[in-house]
């Protein structure tokens, strides 16, 4: 079964986006709709797990974790095995845990305070992970973009899989 994002659903997507914080009033304003009718909209896409939750984009340098590295992580366990991604998934300072193609099996984004908390992240938690055979790690040194927000393409109508959760 699967549900269509027509062109308003798109923008409401994008609207919201730009501000989670948005006000219905304005939010319908801005599509020339009635609030009642924009609100059923947001609750419709928040039950088919289109808009999965609401978060606040926090400055990582105002809580102390001024640094950012990706780790390739190789693995030995067997394909279809999923011990090692929820283990990384785990660890508080992991931000994302990709399991990617070609030569390693995980990409992780992690954010330390320092080089310091990086070494006892690795030494006290993937250490832990017995299925970690080696890893990777590049210190990121500055970011030009790093940005949640997807491309919402408003000109067309996307059929998406309804979620089974």
């Amino acid at each position: 079964m699967e549900f269509t994002l027509d062109s308003t659903d798109l923008r409401i997507l994008q609207l919201m986006q730009e501000n989670a914080r948005i006000p219905n009033v304005d939010m319908a304003k801005r599509l020339d709709m009635a609030p009642s009718a924009v609100l059923e909209r947001v609750k419709k896409l928040e039950q088919k797990k289109v808009i999965r939750h609401y978060i606040t984009s926090i400055d990582p340098v105002a809580v102390e974790q001024k640094l950012l590295a990706f780790i390739f992580i190789k693995v030995n366990e067997g394909i279809g095995c999923s011990v090692t991604g929820p283990a990384l998934a785990r660890i508080p300072e992991v931000q994302e845990v990709h399991n990617i193609a070609g030569e390693d099996c995980y990409l992780v984004k992690v954010r330390v305070a320092d080089s310091a908390s990086l070494i006892a992240l690795m030494r006290n938690e993937f250490a832990r992970i017995p299925t970690i055979q080696s890893t990777k790690t590049t210190i990121v040194l500055e970011t030009v973009k790093e940005d949640q927000r997807l491309h919402i393409p408003i000109e067309q109508k996307l059929q998406i899989p309804l979620s089974k959760k």
